[in-house]
């Protein structure tokens, strides 16, 4: 088995954020404590994922300070895996994300999820990229600019 390589070193930060969270089991954990998944047995329950496996991902992602553990909301001796601030950070990566899949893995009329607001039921708008002027842009619009190089 080839040994999984760190880039966290590396000068670009999509590498970097890819070292934290590049796994689909550690996004799809991420997705579910944002649906209010908090116990492990939820996670395996929501994911079908080994107990090992998930265990894994758990610890990692709370090494990472992506989740950390709290004492159980309904006062029992359980433990909880909630969302630190930089967890819900990933917020927007998982709504494009789910907007990408929307939009691409999908037929017309296929049965899916779809992520409304909570006051309204109604969905939610598409994310859009907007320059500091408020023009939306796309990807010819932007360039990568090198920070912090002599």
């Amino acid at each position: 088995m080839v040994k999984r390589v760190s880039l966290w070193d590396a000068g670009c930060p999509v590498a970097r954020a890819l070292d934290v969270i590049g796994d689909w089991w550690s996004l799809l954990i991420i997705r579910d404590a944002f649906d209010g998944v908090r116990r492990f047995g939820e996670f395996q329950a929501s994911l079908g994922i080994a107990k090992g496996m998930l265990a894994t991902r758990l610890r990692d992602l709370s090494e990472r300070g992506i989740l950390e553990t709290a004492p159980a909301s309904d006062g029992t001796a359980y433990r909880e895996y909630v969302l630190t601030e930089k967890g819900r950070g990933l917020f927007l990566v998982i709504v494009a994300l789910r907007q990408w899949g929307e939009d691409h893995l999908y037929r017309p009329g296929e049965a899916r999820s779809s992520l409304v607001e909570t006051s309204t039921g109604e969905a939610v708008a598409r994310m859009e990229l907007r320059g500091q002027s408020g023009r939306p842009l796309d990807w010819t619009d932007t360039r990568v600019a090198r920070i912090g190089e002599r």
